[in-house]
């Protein structure tokens, strides 16, 4: 029996060996300058005929190819070809979990209700396949953030080519995720409860577990403390501003409460996450000074007679509203992340104007992440994080990259999913 054992464990350890993600490039030696390509900046503007220059990691020129300036190091041809800021993927659980049916595989959840002091960061396998699989469709940066419970624990912010989590790590402990209670069930007629939307009767008491724990927390940061407590301990960024609150809430009901009782109890910064419903509040949500990190677009309207449309165009009603907003992956799966422009380009098709879109997946991000200092648009100064594609990357069929970049460094842009389209490709073509 030992013998079958050790067996099974040598074939699982072989397997995840042999299919590691490729050794993670190097410090940027050489100047690189794209010249010629089609610049969209993350920030509304775009740049035609452009050059971009970048060294050391970092952007040292933007602006129009005609510029009387001397190209550095390896010139790369852009005619044609269009650059962008790294897509960043917010609220995601890349690298915890690599096959939901595998346990040993799944480290986004832990047992508990009240979890702020559990760390997504040092969980985060950098190795993984799925979090490979992003690179190609250009989404670079990442929101590491545990699932389950009704604090889930603490995020934090990694960039997609790294050794480890420490070399990952872009902002450590960012944020704190609530996942506000609804105010309304499903029914489950396998139960024996009625079908469709039943009242929450628990739900004044839910909402005041989370003020009480809320209450306590700031009041252990302000009190002479006897005996450390180490949830109390996490909060504390919450109430002097070094860390973001992320309410997942959809409903009116529950967006109006959650803020309300974040922002009511010393919470500093509260973003809204989901927000199925936002666009009804939006003046509460101004008036509050709060940023969505909206739901995926490629979904279904929520009950029957809502616009069929209503989850392709959430993004822009809220902007159109003057939300700060940007686009998440919401319950979706972990490798569906990689759509992430094209939940952009879906929201173009319902007429928002095309940058505007690609600020919701870079430039609004980064903001509402914190991390826009260095990451989320294209500008001197900032982190060369960018890619080349041959055509436009919010639109699946010409986003097709052909070079990608994390702070000046040159990815592989190979993954598990190229090889085998390679393998299978070279089956059939010609067929």
């Amino acid at each position: 029996m030992k013998k079958s054992i050790f067996t099974i464990v040598l074939v699982f350890a072989v397997l995840f060996i042999g299919t590691a993600q490729q050794t993670p490039a190097g410090e940027q030696k050489e100047a690189i300058s794209i010249d010629g390509a089609t610049a969209h900046l993350g920030n509304g503007e775009v740049i035609e005929n452009a050059l971009i220059m970048f060294e050391g990691g970092k952007l040292t020129f933007v602006g129009s190819a005609m510029t009387k300036i001397a190209r550095r190091g390896t010139v790369i041809k852009g005619k044609g070809k269009h650059v962008y800021p790294g897509f960043i993927a917010p609220c995601k659980a890349l690298g915890l979990i690599e096959v939901n049916a595998v346990r040993a595989s799944n480290d986004q959840d832990e047992i508990g209700e009240m979890l702020p002091h559990v760390r997504s960061l040092i969980a985060y396998n950098a190795e993984s396949q799925v979090v490979e699989s992003m690179r190609p469709n250009g989404v670079l940066l990442g929101q590491i953030t545990p699932q389950g419970g009704r604090i889930s624990g603490t995020s934090s912010i990694v960039q997609f080519d790294a050794w480890n989590w420490e070399d990952a790590a872009v902002k450590v402990d960012d944020g704190i995720h609530l996942r506000w209670p609804n105010g309304f069930r499903r029914g489950r007629p396998w139960m024996g409860k009625p079908r469709g939307f039943q009242p929450n009767k628990e739900y004044a008491k839910q909402l005041d577990k989370v003020e009480g724990f809320l209450r306590n927390a700031e009041a252990y940061g302000k009190g002479n403390v006897t005996e450390a407590n180490d949830e109390f301990t996490a909060m504390q960024g919450l109430f002097d501003g070094s860390q973001k609150l992320y309410v997942y809430a959809n409903g009116e009901k529950e967006i109006i409460d959650g803020i309300t009782t974040a922002k009511n109890n010393g919470v500093k910064e509260v973003v809204l996450v989901g927000g199925y419903y936002a666009y009804k509040i939006t003046d509460f949500l101004k008036e509050n000074k709060i940023p969505v990190l909206v739901q995926f677009t490629h979904n279904l309207p929520a009950l029957d007679d809502e616009d069929y449309d209503l989850p392709y165009k959430l993004p822009k009603l809220l902007a159109d509203a003057g939300i700060l907003v940007a686009i998440q992956n919401g319950s979706a799966s972990n490798f569906q992340t990689r759509n992430l422009p094209f939940y952009a380009g879906q929201v173009v098709g319902q007429g928002l104007d095309k940058e505007v879109a690609l600020q919701m997946i870079t430039g609004n991000s980064a903001k509402i992440l914190g991390i826009d200092d260095s990451y989320g648009t294209l500008e001197v100064g900032k982190s060369a994080t960018l890619f080349i594609s041959r055509g436009d990357a919010l639109d699946m069929r010409s986003n097709q990259l052909t070079h990608a970049f994390i702070d000046g460094r040159t990815l592989s842009l190979e993954t598990h999913q190229t090889k085998l389209w390679k393998r299978y490709m070279g089956k059939y073509e010609g067929k």
